[in-house]
């Protein structure tokens, strides 16, 4: 059973990515053509750490069915360990990424991933990102996208008193 609180947080995600959808049927995505110059980024969703921006260039990853962004995020942002409840397949556009698996962030122990790279994660899959350098990956899924950290207290929603 959900939560007041995780139906608030989903509803605002919801909204974020919705209106970022929106621009993307603007960008031409409806059409199936979308340049790099045409893309607009705006700040990621709030279950995403601050300082990363998106930009969905198709579907709705608020809805149920399939869907295609892009994270674009500056030298040394982390997304600490979390799973998603859907498959997703991540393809590195620009820039170097440490991808790791499990519950706790060792870059030592993490794939280096570079531009061209790619990586299929099941549902559910725990794993997190560090970006070593300024760096762009794009997410191709089935809605609806959510996110669930490991540890609650690395979730960006929470209240930091």
């Amino acid at each position: 059973m959900k939560t007041l609180s995780t139906t608030i947080a989903m509803s605002l995600v919801a909204a974020v990515l919705g209106s970022l959808a929106g621009s993307a049927a603007a960008q031409g995505a409806s059409e199936g053509f979308v340049n790099p110059k045409d893309i607009k980024w705006g700040a990621a969703p709030p279950s995403i750490p601050k300082g990363a921006k998106i930009a969905v260039l198709q579907g709705d990853p608020s809805k149920s069915g399939p869907f295609v962004m892009r994270l674009m995020v500056p030298p040394g942002y982390k997304i600490p360990p979390h799973w998603h409840t859907q498959d997703e397949s991540l393809t590195v556009i620009s820039g170097t990424f440490y991808f790791g698996t499990g519950d706790k962030v060792e870059t030592s122990k993490a794939h280096t991933l570079t531009a061209g790279a790619f990586h299929f994660l099941s549902g559910k899959d725990h794993h997190y990102l560090v970006a070593k350098t300024e760096a762009v990956i794009q997410v191709n899924g089935n809605g609806p996208f959510d996110v669930t950290y490991i540890n609650p207290d690395e979730d960006p929603q929470k209240a930091k008193k």
